[in-house]
C-alpha cells in the first residue's frame, strides 16, 4: 500500500492487522480523480480510518487537515506512524468509536470519508446506513461538502435525511457513494 500522488506520492504506508480490507490504490485514485480540486485546503474527516490511507492521500494532495477516527488502538498507532513516515502536516489520529466521536465533535468538514467493514450477511451492521440516519452526520458537513462512503458492490445505496446520493461508482467488489447535503444537489 502506498500514497498515490501529491507531496508524499509513492511513499509506502503500513496497514494494521486489524484492517481486513484496505481501500485499494485503484479505488483511491478513482475517488481523488473525481474529487479533483475539492481536496485542496479541505478539512477532512476519515471515519473507520484503518491505515489512514484515504486521509493520508487527501493530505498529500493538499488538504488543510485530517482527523482520523478509529476504535482500534493498533490502527491509531499505525496512522500516527504513517503520518510521521510521510511527513504530512495537519493530521491527527483519534481513538474513538465513530458514532461517539460524531456526537461530541462540533467541527464541520469539507470531505468526510467512511470505509467501515462491509455488510456481508443478513443481520450484519449496515454502518453506512446507520451513519446516514444518525443525526450527528449532517451537522458535520460544511456547505458544499461531500460524504464519500465505500460499501460492497452487492449492497444497495442507503439513504438518510438531509443528504442526497449524487453518484455511485463500482470498482470490482466495491462501490463508492458520493453524497451531498440535499440543498446543494441540484
Amino acid at each position: 500500500m502506498r500514497i498515490i500522488a501529491g507531496t508524499a506520492g509513492r511513499v509506502a504506508i503500513k496497514v494494521p492487522a486489524a484492517v481486513a480490507r484496505p481501500t485499494t490504490d485503484f479505488v483511491r485514485q478513482a475517488v481523488f480523480s473525481i474529487l479533483g480540486d475539492c481536496v485542496v485546503n479541505a478539512r477532512v474527516l476519515d471515519l473507520f480510518a484503518g491505515s489512514g490511507a484515504i486521509g493520508l492521500e487527501a493530505l498529500s494532495r493538499g488538504a488543510a487537515s485530517c482527523v482520523f477516527v478509529d476504535d482500534h488502538r493498533q490502527a491509531c498507532g499505525t496512522i500516527t506512524q504513517n503520518l510521521a513516515k510521510t511527513r504530512l502536516d495537519g493530521g491527527r489520529a483519534v481513538l474513538s468509536e465513530v458514532f461517539a466521536y460524531l456526537k461530541r465533535d462540533g467541527a464541520q468538514y469539507d470531505l468526510i470519508f467512511a470505509d467501515p467493514p462491509y455488510w456481508h450477511h443478513h443481520g450484519d451492521k449496515d454502518r453506512i446506513g446507520d451513519l446516514l440516519k444518525n443525526e450527528c452526520l449532517v451537522p458535520r458537513l460544511a456547505p458544499g461538502a461531500w460524504f464519500i462512503a465505500e460499501i460492497s458492490a452487492h449492497q444497495s445505496s442507503p439513504d438518510g435525511p438531509g443528504v442526497t446520493l449524487a453518484d455511485r461508482r463500482e470498482y470490482g467488489g466495491s462501490a463508492v457513494l458520493f453524497y451531498q447535503l440535499s440543498a446543494t444537489v441540484g
